[in-house]
């Protein structure tokens, strides 16, 4: 039986049912080799040689295939039809033939298959061929040119900027599209508009809506009503003149259906109608695929195969009826730029299934469904429509309004599908009235409307896919991995499903922008990617693409090696001046301290990481404000550095202050004997700058003793802490030691009687004891080995064996009743080599047979010691004793 190798167990095992007993059929689990994570891996000194790594969880897979190998002579590699599939068997044979489980006669080959089904992966098992070296080198080239710009690039961030994490060949011009949008929107100046609308009546008494075109004779542009006034003088022209109907013109439109899915684009509809992130989707997609219910996902290609074609018109006619079926099937060119890559486009495998019909999760029926009538609706007929526009003027035609409307006469692909936008647009597509050429039209309302020009909105992640796209920037099976790599770097949060760059980001982009210019351009990286499409199809070589830009990329490396992390700041500071002092209103220094009145304002590094604008006078002035342009309203209202005195308690100044842990209230100033003066965090969940005087003091007086506690007398106190408001159980607040139970609200800090700190105690002390108890399923008997039992017990997360202080959790899909006690010590191994302890061989049992025999034979010698002083020689005699059993048994 040949072995047949995929990528996940599901996907293993929705195959095994097609191909049935006469194949085995094994799960690599992804990607079993990668660089190890440290310097070195890729070296350029040697024609770029790649050292590879079996990761420590793939050994088991790989060795769980050779195994299966050693009864059938025969590897039939079936990942995934695209260069990283290609790479995964390249990399599986590659690993097997170093561990020699593949024999010289061991036949090798490489089948692909579009979708998951019976017909298509029998008929791929019908057409093997070898794995193709052109997408092999294709990977080998971007995974060597990841690693040395992110091992190469990201340690000098490191060092020259305190706080940035990382960069990435394509992440980085990623967060520079973001970072150079959010300083769009920021620099943005909106512009005031007006526009005139009419309600208008026909001779029938039907209303519709015109908006003025033309005003004093002149056609109007967006901009021509600048203000109130100008708005006013045209509503007045209006009102002083009767209008009639000057022409009807009705025009026969259509609208064609949008090509089917392929990466990019469900990606894009996902997040439109769903608010689902690229990776979310694609996880989505990739068990739609698995369970056999969608082609696969990972494509730049919209074409078609003709049997489905042809299935998704049959599909059409029986829901809909012949006439939502065109005379002949739509073809869509492939805009794929890369041919190796250019897979059939994402649709369902069988047309004739709807959602309803395959009882999926929430988030898959709902990606189902787009797939589907999409699919459905890029074979229907166009919808037919006539569009209608109307001209409305005065008799001296110095008045012109318009007014257009559209029919639809035929819903076409409409009745199944429309695709999502994102941007509102106003289509004119309301049903207008019958009108008719030289009806007069009485005046019902006139409405003059402000408006202001809108700053280009910020990306959400379906835009951000689109613009990569348009730049040929990363590639379908990459945008998932960027648009979430540059989140989890802390470089870009997203809000309400918009992306804005944090401190993090604008700082890396600005290093970058200005050190590494070359490699943040998007004609750079898109010509990049355009040369390793080429490496893919066999039209260059890998190595003269990692050659050129490793010769170039290492000398802008060496050239930074001498910046100082003060000069670094300074560039910086020059280049985001614009953006982060711009000019003042009366003309003034838009970076002089507005507190000393002597220092330079300039952007600062915090040891967290992130950036904030402070003074150059410091230590002497402590002048900050957050990181970007100046915001004078947020400013005002901010604690300033020197605190915000609330006013005097007992003779005392009470201030808020800002700490570096945060805000915190202060009674009294720091003086030469009072240099630590009483002070208390201020709850997240209260404002700072709105402190009362009244709240100060009330966190001043924290803790409160609540008194001693009734069965031990030892006392019980109320405070808040790091998590929250808490009771402790000690003779002060600063033990270490003592019970803490949680509050439920703030006010309790203030409120709590003793009657219920008692109880909260208890049921403290109460969980404690009942924690980590887990129960034991069964007992699997001693190691073979080192001895002691080995256990297996029901965990809070799952089952689990245990073996000393080693836990190891039971693999997914290995249910409790099937572990044995060998397959517990293997899964105890793999985890003792993950953390580093030691399995040591069964010694205790010959020690303590020692350690028995050795109090006997001092006492056959010294029968009459009984003292304690008698027996500590007999036990320092004993380890001369053990040397003896020890020479026999190694003999």
């Amino acid at each position: 039986m040949p072995v047949v190798v995929v990528e996940s167990p599901a996907k293993a095992k929705t195959i095994n049912k097609y191909l049935g007993s006469d194949y085995t059929v094994l799960a690599s689990y992804g990607h079993v080799r990668d660089l190890p994570p440290k310097d070195g891996s890729v070296d350029p000194e040697h024609e770029f040689d790649m050292k590879w790594e079996v990761a420590s969880d793939s050994k088991k897979h790989v060795k769980a295939i050779a195994d299966a190998l050693k009864d059938d002579n025969a590897l039939i590699l079936a990942t995934d039809p695209d260069r990283e599939g290609e790479a995964i068997s390249w990399h599986l044979e590659e690993a097997l033939r170093n561990r020699k489980a593949l024999k010289k006669d061991t036949p090798v080959s490489r089948v692909v298959f579009n979708a998951i089904t019976k017909t298509a992966v029998t008929e791929a098992m019908k057409n093997p061929r070898q794995v193709d070296e052109d997408l092999v080198h294709a990977y080998l080239a971007r995974r060597a040119l990841d690693y040395l710009v992110g091992f190469n690039l990201s340690p000098v961030l490191w060092r020259k900027l305190p706080g940035a994490k990382s960069a990435g060949r394509v992440q980085s011009v990623c967060l520079r599209l973001i970072v150079e949008r959010e300083m769009e929107i920021e620099a943005f100046k909106p512009r005031e508009y007006w526009t005139v609308k009419a309600i208008l009546t026909t001779p029938r008494g039907q209303e519709f809506e015109a908006r003025l075109t033309t005003l004093a004779g002149d056609k109007l542009d967006k901009f021509s009503i600048e203000n109130e006034t100008q708005a006013e003088m045209a509503v007045q022209a209006i009102n002083s003149r009767d209008l009639t109907v000057t022409s009807v013109e009705a025009k026969p439109a259509s609208r064609n259906p949008s090509p089917p899915f392929m990466t990019s684009t469900l990606q894009q509809e996902a997040s439109r109608k769903f608010g689902m992130g690229a990776r979310a989707t694609m996880n989505t997609a990739q068990r739609l695929y698995e369970a056999g219910h969608i082609t696969y996902m990972r494509t730049d290609g919209i074409d078609m195969a003709p049997e489905a074609v042809s299935a998704c018109r049959d599909a059409i006619a029986d829901r809909f009826g012949k006439e939502y079926v065109p005379g002949s099937p739509r073809v869509y060119k492939n805009k794929a730029k890369n041919a190796q890559e250019a897979h059939e486009c994402i649709r369902p495998t069988d047309m004739t299934k709807d959602a309803a019909a395959l009882g999926l999760s929430e988030d898959q029926r709902k990606l189902y469904d787009l797939i589907w009538k999409r699919t459905l609706a890029c074979q229907m007929e166009g919808a037919r429509m006539e569009r209608t526009t109307v001209e409305i003027g005065s008799q001296d035609r110095q008045v012109g309004l318009r007014a257009t409307g559209q029919v639809v006469l035929f819903d076409g692909f409409l009745r199944v599908y429309e695709e999502g936008r994102d941007d509102v647009v106003d289509d004119d597509d309301k049903r207008l009235p019958q009108i008719h050429e030289g009806e007069k039209t009485a005046k019902s309302e006139i409405n003059p409307e402000q408006h202001f020009t809108q700053p280009p909105p910020r990306y959400t992640e379906a835009t951000l896919v689109k613009r990569m796209e348009e730049l040929g920037i990363g590639r379908p099976s990459t945008y998932a991995s960027i648009v979430t790599t540059i989140q989890d770097r802390g470089y870009v949060i997203k809000d309400k499903n918009r992306l804005i760059p944090e401190d993090k980001g604008r700082l890396v982009i600005a290093f970058l922008s200005n050190y590494f210019k070359k490699y943040v351009e998007y004609d750079f990286t898109a010509d990049l990617e355009e040369e390793l499409d080429d490496v893919s199809a066999g039209d260059r070589d890998y190595k003269d693409v990692l050659n050129r830009f490793w010769r170039d990329f290492s000398a802008a490396i060496a050239e930074t090696s001498e910046l100082r992390i003060t000069e670094v700041l300074d560039k910086i500071n020059e280049v985001l001046e614009p953006h982060l002092f711009p000019p003042t209103e009366d003309g003034s220094d838009p970076r002089l301290c507005p507190n000393c009145g002597k220092g330079r304002l300039s952007m600062r590094t915090a040891r967290s990481g992130g950036a904030f604008i402070g003074c150059s006078q410091y230590p002497e002035c402590r002048y900050t404000r957050p990181f970007g342009p100046p915001n004078p309203e947020a400013e005002a209202s901010a604690i300033p550095p020197e605190g915000k005195f609330l006013g005097e308690d007992n003779g005392d100044k009470i201030y808020v202050m800002k700490g570096r842990f945060g805000p915190y209230c202060q009674r009294g100033e720091v003086t030469e004997d009072n240099k630590k003066p009483p002070r208390q965090s201020v709850p997240k969940d209260w404002a700072p700058e709105d402190l009362t005087l009244e709240e100060a003091v009330r966190l001043l007086a924290l803790p409160r003793l609540i008194g001693p506690h009734p069965e031990d007398g030892v006392n019980v106190w109320a405070n808040i802490g790091r998590y929250g408001p808490y009771i402790k159980h000690a003779e002060s607040t600063s033990d270490r030691g003592g019970t803490n139970a949680n509050l439920e609200g703030l006010d309790e800090v203030w409120t709590v009687g003793m009657n219920r700190a008692v109880q909260l105690l208890a049921e403290k002390v109460a969980s404690r004891k009942g924690r980590g108890q887990a129960k034991v399923l069964k007992e699997l008997g001693d190691h073979p080995e080192a001895g002691a039992p080995v256990q297996l017990l029901e965990g809070k997360y799952g089952p689990y064996v245990k073996w000393e202080k080693i836990n190891a959790t039971l693999p997914e899909g290995v249910e409790p009743d099937t572990v044995t006690l060998d397959k517990a010590v293997e899964l105890i191994a793999e985890r003792a080599a993950k953390t580093g302890k030691k399995v040591a061989p069964k010694k205790a049992a010959a020690k303590k047979t020692t350690a028995k025999k050795a109090p006997a034979k001092s006492a056959a010698k010294k029968p009459a010691a009984k003292s304690t002083a008698a027996k500590k020689p007999a036990a320092k005699k004993a380890p001369a004793k053990k040397a003896e059993p020890k020479a026999s048994d190694a003999q």
